[in-house]
């Protein structure tokens, strides 16, 4: 039984929907672990140390370039992702 202005069973979809994204975020991160690490950076070139790739199996980037992406980096909102007015209103 939904509450507020959804129909019933849009709270389950809308938790399936954030599920479902999760997922496919870590199995995608799973696919790049089991790639060959790359020699030199995907971006900028450099050499990226034997250090990190036996650290870090699948690295495509060096440390500063992965740095720059982690800054620029958001994680989706956990609440309200898709914005259903049932829970606008709690």
């Amino acid at each position: 039984m939904a509450g507020g202005w959804t129909r019933d069973g849009a709270v389950n979809e809308q938790i399936e929907a954030s599920i479902s994204d999760e997922l496919a975020r870590l199995r995608a991160a799973q696919r790049q672990a089991t790639a060959p690490s790359r020699t030199h950076c995907a971006e900028c070139e450099e050499p990226i140390p034997e250090a990190r790739r036996a650290a870090r199996p699948g690295v495509q980037l060096c440390v500063d370039c992965q740095s720059a992406r982690d800054a620029r980096y958001r994680p989706a909102a956990g609440f309200n992702r898709r914005g259903s007015k049932d829970s606008q209103l709690k």
